[in-house]
């Protein structure tokens, strides 16, 4: 769901950059890189377009779709942790629909991309049998977990055909555009299967705001292109207009209570889950305050939506609301009043919470009724 239509109306006002307008945000590297790509497209035996199971269809590379389309390729929904599981059925029902293979995956799940490998060997079963050898290629926007997927992919390869050569690993960073060249990997033998990863390419101007803010949100675009302020400030009309915060109403009956025991039956998998990754191994002292600070952020968020009066369908109501929950999440988290950069450092970590998905589950794009056109 894209945030309401008073949300929609209200973020046409504010505009998605500095100046308003499409977001035009295309390193140099993206052009050449997106030309490579083109290329080895039309080598390429198999497909998988790894896309944001928060945004099905945003995350969708919409200049690459044309070729694609003749491709044999399934769509690897991930990050499927961080979205609503209950809407996920309806994602594949909808590529279904359309005649598209859709996969919902977790890159960093083994299990989950044995799957994704099983699907693909089972599509290229004819072609296998002619041709000896085969290219895979992996693609998507930045962000997705392509090069996460790639390192997966290469630990379950080292594992079946351990005579293989050594294989290098995909780099994996927290930014969009950290693998910037394509590179193939060894996965197979008899025939033998090669894995291409890829950069993530954007379409050079995203002239749809929402969908730019979604991309955003997602971490596909950089934060400092679009604002981290007016990516919170989307989060929360999205959140708003949903009615997300009152499914914590529970966090406000037992505000006195302490948060804490939702970690004593499994502190060890949520300690794991916690810790950003890259950083030190985070200890259960440490795992307690993340979690009472994201249980304070919801309590927070519920109580002022509660007490909210004015009209969400009303765009200067919607403004007014969003505006009082910045200065709540100021105190929920702790900011000092006086920092000077005080908005920044709330959208930061709001938007933290979200995007390693402490704030729940969720998915940000609407499902298309069946008749729509699909990328």
């Amino acid at each position: 769901m894209g945030g309401g239509g008073a949300a929609k109306g209200w973020l046409g006002q504010m505009g998605f950059t500095k100046s308003g307008g499409s977001i035009n945000w295309y390193p140099g590297h993206m052009a050449a890189a997106t030309r490579a790509i083109r290329q080895r497209l039309k080598l390429s035996d198999f497909v998988i377009e790894v896309r944001d199971a928060r945004i099905p269809l945003s995350s969708a590379n919409e200049d690459l779709q044309p070729m694609l389309s003749g491709k044999r390729r399934v769509i690897a929904l991930n990050k499927q942790d961080l979205a609503n599981r209950n809407l996920m059925h309806k994602w594949i029902s909808y590529f279904n629909s359309h005649k598209q293979e859709c996969l919902p995956i977790n890159a960093h799940s083994r299990s989950s991309v044995h799957k994704l490998l099983d699907l693909v060997e089972f599509k290229l079963k004819e072609v296998m049998a002619r041709e000896p050898t085969l290219l895979v290629m992996v693609l998507g926007v930045p962000n997705v977990g392509k090069s996460a997927l790639i390192n997966s992919i290469h630990q379950i390869a080292l594992s079946r055909f351990p005579v293989q050569e050594k294989m290098k690993k995909a780099r994996v960073g927290p930014l969009p555009g950290v693998t910037q060249d394509i590179a193939g990997f060894k996965i197979a033998h008899r025939p033998s299967v090669y894995v291409l990863d890829s950069p993530g390419v954007l379409v050079p101007s995203i002239p749809d705001i929402e969908t730019g803010l979604k991309l955003a949100l997602a971490g596909s675009v950089k934060d400092s292109v679009v604002g981290e302020e007016r990516i919170a400030q989307y989060l929360l009309a999205v959140l708003n207009t949903r009615g997300t915060p009152l499914q914590w109403k529970h966090l406000v009956d037992r505000e006195t209570e302490d948060p804490r025991h939702e970690l004593e039956n499994k502190p060890e998998s949520v300690i794991k889950d916690l810790q950003n990754k890259g950083k030190k191994p985070m200890n259960k002292s440490n795992a307690y305050r993340v979690q009472d600070m994201v249980s304070e952020v919801q309590r927070t968020l519920c109580i002022t939506l509660s007490e909210f009066s004015g009209s969400l369908e009303d765009e200067s109501d919607l403004e007014i609301l969003i505006e009082h929950q910045f200065e709540a999440l100021q105190k929920a988290l702790k900011i000092p009043h006086k920092a000077s950069e005080a908005r920044i450092m709330v959208s930061k970590k709001f938007l933290t919470l979200f995007r390693t998905g402490k704030l729940g589950p969720v998915i940000l794009d609407d499902v298309p009724d069946a008749s729509d056109s699909v990328s």
